[in-house]
């Protein structure tokens, strides 16, 4: 729509179009359709020809067949090319104005270069930085994901509370300072108690920790407690984190059960045990501070179980071995998800790559944000989603992802004599070899043969998060680095659409990195758009079964009609799938049609008529009509209310507000053919005289060249259809309607006289549908009660009243009163 617009207002728009293939949720598609899993260790498979083509039920790694990592990425991009041709025709049958000749792929060997290159100056700034840590670790995928990229769904779980022994001759912690009974049992050792809903990552236990100001915890700060089942020693500390309220007010710190743990981690300077691998199951050896006989025993029957798995057996030992206090307590928490995955995220330590983002800087912290003050949000509320997510950082952005279909970390490290990697002095490139696949290039200055060999070389085996790419699209499209003159014209852009929920990805990111490397905004407008929900006001999704097909909505409704529920959204706001609404749109294009036809079946004023219509000719070949021309009052007053609409129009694109501008050309093509047709129709057959009628035509053809032309945006194929019966070009090539302009034809017109008469005519109609009366039925008599003005306004459109209501005779009563008063007389 503002494309559109933009081009009508004579400008030249840059609108590429772009596809985002590559990302987690590619692979795990191409699983799906082709029944596949990437193998890195296998050879390519030249002319490989999947087991299955056609989209499948999740199938587990097993019933996969495995292929190399060459041949996965070749599956990748043939499925997201197909997909790509099935999202370009709907794009196409709904009138998407991109400019299909200017596009990109992120994953194409441009867009490739591009990425690695805004990596490597990220690196030489040392925006970009390498670092072993514990990451949200998502066991489906096997990868590590961003901040960005997780969710919390409410998700079913169990406290269980468990006693921690305290060194013998203590007091029940709960109790100190209390001198209550102890429930524990008898003959047993002090003991405090801890509620979690991961009993699991018993053996990963590294603390417990309270809030300092808890004094039932008070004195127990400073000493140590032993783990039930696994008898280890873990100290009692205070943190500020730690709620009073929840549970016991005394939590178990393990590594990792999830982001506060390794907040304490770090705070309280604790030890790393853990014992969940990246396939989400407990490692296979028991762990080395586990010593006891019963502790070593215990973890035998965890090892290599999956979390959940885990979680029963260790129950059970917790119960036998009388550590667990009361009844299990069902509860319902958030936890944590990657956007696309099935299982709950785990913490995991690894070595990873980091864009610097302000979590850890406040300097560049307060840079975004000034960004984000800088950039014109639409809705301007928008933008407090933007800061919240800039002050809600925790960490620096993760985008090395452990996947294969994807831009390879553009790195190598060397290996020394002992066969161990230096992460600490990576081995790049040169700018004009890019891009690089360290997976199969050659580290620059050694031979193939050193792959992975003492004194030789080691690739980086990683690919850089979707994001990280995508985060560069205005650099993409504009053609940087090489076409400085693209660069130079389109950028900064002019505006970036795109939905709410992704504020926090892709437009930060694009801050972020337009920041970086250019110390510009990438753009300076930004269209937040909402969701489309289901009736039952749920977010429509492919994986819930509630998205609606848009090929077969426009195979039934057509295109203008989906355009138009499209288009009535409003920014910012979420708006619900409605077909009552696409059928709305539809009768608007049929009424678009219909309206042109009768307005055409006029055909141009009688040659030598006084006041005939002169089409003149502008610059984009658009008929307007020059001045002198319209002359009844009624029809100058629909001129002046034209210059009116245009200018609504204008003001609400130019400002993003496209719901609005099709609002006030809707609210207008409706009354120009409810009530201004039905009043003018008689005068432009001729029943008043040949001027009379050149100035009816004038204005009816006036009217259709302005709303066709501002309804365009929203509706492109009925009005170019329209357009096509009577003018030359395109009607998204004609010039935008100018107000101005609008107003010199309308001169001295009244908005006032056209107000006047469509009341009149609406009493009309309305008293001979009480009468049940048809509307062709001649009426004796009108009889308007009204100050002098709104009088005088009828009066100056009586011709066309009494022909339109079949009204014989209008006597006009003048009073002081405010609100008009029609009365009319039926036989």
């Amino acid at each position: 729509m503002i494309a559109r617009f933009q081009r009508m207002r004579g400008k030249e728009v840059f609108y590429p179009v772009g596809w985002d293939d590559n990302g987690l949720a590619t692979e795990r598609r191409v699983q799906n359709f082709y029944g596949v899993r990437c193998d890195p260790a296998l050879p390519y498979q030249p002319g490989f020809t999947p087991p299955a083509v056609g989209n499948r039920q999740a199938t587990s790694p097993a019933d996969q067949v495995p292929v190399s990592r060459r041949t996965f990425a070749d599956l990748c991009r043939q499925l997201t090319e197909r997909d790509e041709s099935a999202y370009a025709q709907a794009w196409r049958r709904i009138g998407l104005s991109v400019d299909s000749e200017i596009s990109y792929r992120t994953i194409d060997e441009r867009v490739q270069a591009v990425s690695q290159l805004a990596f490597l100056r990220n690196l030489d700034r040392g925006e970009a930085y390498q670092a072993e840590a514990p990451a949200l670790w998502d066991v489906t995928f096997g990868t590590a994901v961003a901040q960005a990229e997780i969710e919390d769904r409410d998700t079913p779980g169990t406290f269980v509370r468990l006693a921690f022994a305290l060194p013998a001759g203590a007091t029940d912690g709960p109790h100190r300072g209390k001198r209550a009974p102890s429930s524990r049992p008898p003959g047993t050792r002090a003991a405090v108690v801890v509620a979690t809903t991961r009993p699991e990552l018993l053996p990963a236990c590294v603390a417990l920790v309270a809030h300092p100001g808890d004094e039932r915890y008070a004195e127990l700060f400073g000493t140590t407690a032993t783990t039930p089942v696994f008898g280890t020693t873990v100290p009692i500390l205070a943190h500020r984190l730690a709620d009073p309220a929840k549970g016991t007010g005394l939590v178990m710190v393990c590594t990792f059960g999830d982001m506060t743990d390794v907040t304490w981690w770090r705070d309280l300077h604790l030890d790393t045990r853990p014992v969940l691998g990246k396939d989400g199951r407990l490692l296979p050896e028991p762990p080395g501070w586990i010593t006891t006989e019963q502790g070593l025993a215990a973890y035998a029957q965890l090892a290599g179980r999956t979390a959940k798995a885990a979680r029963q057996v260790i129950t059970g030992l917790l119960h036998a071995a009388g550590a667990v206090r009361g009844d299990p307590e069902p509860v319902r928490h958030p936890v944590k998800y990657y956007e696309y995955g099935q299982a709950p995220l785990e913490i995991i330590t690894t070595r990873q790559w980091y864009l610097r983002n302000g979590s850890k800087a406040a300097d560049l912290a307060s840079a975004l944000i000034a960004r984000g003050r800088e950039l014109q949000w639409h809705p301007e509320h928008m933008r407090t989603r933007y800061e919240h997510w800039v002050t809600g950082l925790t960490g620096d952005w993760l985008i090395s992802r452990q996947r294969y279909n994807g831009v390879p970390i553009p790195l190598w490290y060397p290996i020394d004599a002992a066969g161990r990697i230096d992460h600490d002095n990576p081995i790049r490139p040169r700018e004009a070899d890019l891009p690089v696949d360290p997976a199969a290039d050659t580290a620059p200055g050694y031979r193939p043969e050193q792959r992975d060999k003492p004194g030789g070389f080691a690739a980086d085996p990683d690919v850089m998060d979707t994001w990280a790419t995508s985060s560069l699209t205005p650099q993409i499209a504009g053609g940087w680095p090489h076409d400085q003159d693209l660069m130079r014209r389109i950028f900064p852009m002019d505006l970036r659409p795109q939905a709410h929920e992704i504020i926090r990805t892709w437009l930060f990111y694009t801050v972020l990195r337009s920041h970086a490397e250019h110390g510009v905004l990438p753009w300076r407008h930004a269209a937040i758009s909402g969701w489309i929900l289901d009736p039952d006001r749920k977010k429509m999704s492919k994986s819930k079964g509630n998205a609606a097909t848009p090929m077969q909505l426009l195979d039934e409704h057509g295109a203008d009609a989906v355009r138009y529920w499209a288009t009535s959204a409003r920014l910012g706001v979420d708006t619900a799938f409605d077909l009552a609404q696409i059928k709305v749109g539809r009768r608007l294009a049929i009424k678009i049609l219909n309206a042109g036809k009768f307005v055409l079946s006029f055909g141009e004023p009688a040659d030598g008529a006084a006041e005939a219509v002169q089409a003149s000719r502008d610059e984009h070949g658009t008929a307007e009509f020059g001045g002198g021309r319209i002359t009844e009052p009624i029809d100058l007053a629909l001129a002046r209310r034209l210059a009116t609409v245009a200018g609504q129009c204008t003001s609400a694109l130019a400002a993003y507000d496209h719901a609005t501008a099709l609002e006030q050309a809707e609210r207008f093509f409706w009354f120009f053919c409810d009530d201004y047709l039905e009043l003018v129709k008689a005068r432009a057959y001729g029943e008043h005289g040949a001027a009379g009628a050149a100035s009816a035509l004038a204005t009816l053809r006036l009217a259709l060249s302005v709303v066709l032309r501002l309804l365009a945006p929203f509706l492109p194929f009925v009005t170019e259809e329209v357009w096509s019966w009577w003018q030359d070009g395109s009607v998204h090539r004609a010039a935008w309607p100018d107000g101005a302009w609008l107003r010199e034809q309308a001169g001295p017109g009244d908005e006032a006289v056209l107000t006047a008469a469509a009341a009149a005519i609406a009493a009309i109609r309305k008293t001979k549908s009480g009468a049940r009366l048809a509307m062709k039925d001649p009426v004796p008599l009108l009889v308007l009660t009204a100050g002098q003005q709104h009088l005088d306004a009828l009066a100056a459109a009586g011709d066309d009243v009494r022909s339109a209501g079949r009204v014989a005779a209008i006597e006009l009563r003048a009073t002081g009163g405010a609100e008009p008063v029609h009365h009319v007389v039926v036989q």
